[in-house]
C-alpha cells in the first residue's frame, strides 16, 4: 500500500505541469518565466584632468625629518611589504598613503617616544613608470625621467611594430575614488605635427597600443589559410603609413 502511494507521488512529480482552464473551458498558456536581467556592463569613469595626491609605494623614496630630535631625520625607501622602519619606533606602513597621512602616521608612533613629536614627510625625486604594452618592440614597465607624453613613452619602449595602430593608442589611468579613466589618441599625428597633443603621462598610467585592423586581416590569413593548406604560400601584407 505504502509503495503504491509513493509511486503515485513520484509519478506525479515527473508529469509536466499542465496548465489551468480558463471560464471557457479553454488552456491558458503556463506564463513565461521572467527573463535574467542583463549583466550591467563597467564603464569608465569619464576622462577628466584630475590631479591626485601623491601616494607612496614599494619603491619610493621617502625622507623624513624630525626637527625635534635632528639625530632621527632619515632617508627611507618603502619597502616591498609597503612599510619604511623608522629608529626607535620601528616599521610604519607607508604604502597608499598621502605625504600629509604618513606624516600624521609617523607623529603619532613617536608619540610613544618623545613629547609632541614635529614630523616632516618629503617624497624625494624619482623616475615616472608608466607601464606599456600591445604592439610596441618591447612592452614593459618604462622609467620616464623629465617631461613625458605617451609617445615618448612608446619610443622609448622600443617603437610601434608594424602590426601596431598608432591612430588608435589607448591611455588608462587611474580617476577619482580610484575608477579607472581611459581616452584614445591618434599619436600618428603626433608624428607628423609637432602642435598634436601627444598626451603627458602621470605615474602608473598605462599605454596600450592595438593591433591595426591590417595587422588582425594578416594573422587572420596566416591561422585560418596559409597554415592550413599543404602548399605554402608568401605573402606581403601589413599597414602603409603615408
Amino acid at each position: 500500500m505504502l509503495a503504491a502511494c509513493a509511486g503515485f507521488v513520484l509519478a506525479a512529480c515527473a508529469m509536466p505541469t499542465v496548465a489551468p482552464r480558463d471560464l471557457m473551458g479553454r488552456w491558458n498558456p503556463a506564463p513565461a518565466a521572467p527573463a535574467p536581467p542583463p549583466f550591467s556592463n563597467i564603464p569608465y569613469a569619464t576622462w577628466t584632468d584630475y590631479e591626485p595626491d601623491y601616494r607612496f609605494y614599494p619603491g619610493d623614496e621617502v625622507e623624513v625629518a624630525v626637527p625635534s630630535a635632528p639625530e632621527l631625520t632619515k632617508s627611507l625607501v618603502v619597502q616591498p611589504d609597503g612599510r619604511i622602519t623608522l629608529p626607535l619606533v620601528g616599521p610604519v606602513m607607508a604604502a597608499d598613503r598621502t605625504t600629509g597621512e604618513l606624516q600624521d602616521a609617523i607623529a603619532q608612533a613617536y608619540s610613544t617616544q618623545l613629547l609632541r613629536p614635529q614630523v616632516e614627510v618629503s617624497a624625494k625625486a624619482a623616475p615616472l613608470k608608466v607601464f606599456v604594452g600591445g604592439e610596441v618592440g618591447n612592452p614593459g614597465v618604462i622609467d620616464l625621467n623629465g617631461d613625458a607624453d605617451a609617445l615618448r613613452a612608446i619610443i622609448q619602449a622600443g617603437g610601434f611594430r608594424s602590426t601596431g595602430d598608432a591612430t588608435s593608442v589607448y591611455i588608462v589611468r587611474r580617476g577619482p575614488n580610484g575608477q579607472g579613466m581611459v581616452r584614445r589618441a591618434d599619436l600618428l599625428r603626433g608624428l607628423q605635427n609637432a602642435q598634436a597633443d601627444l598626451i603627458p603621462l602621470r605615474r602608473y598610467d598605462v599605454v596600450y597600443v592595438p593591433r591595426s585592423g591590417v595587422a588582425d586581416a594578416g594573422l587572420f590569413m596566416q591561422q585560418y589559410f596559409r597554415d592550413m593548406l599543404p602548399i605554402q604560400f608568401s605573402y606581403a601584407l601589413g599597414p602603409q603609413v603615408r
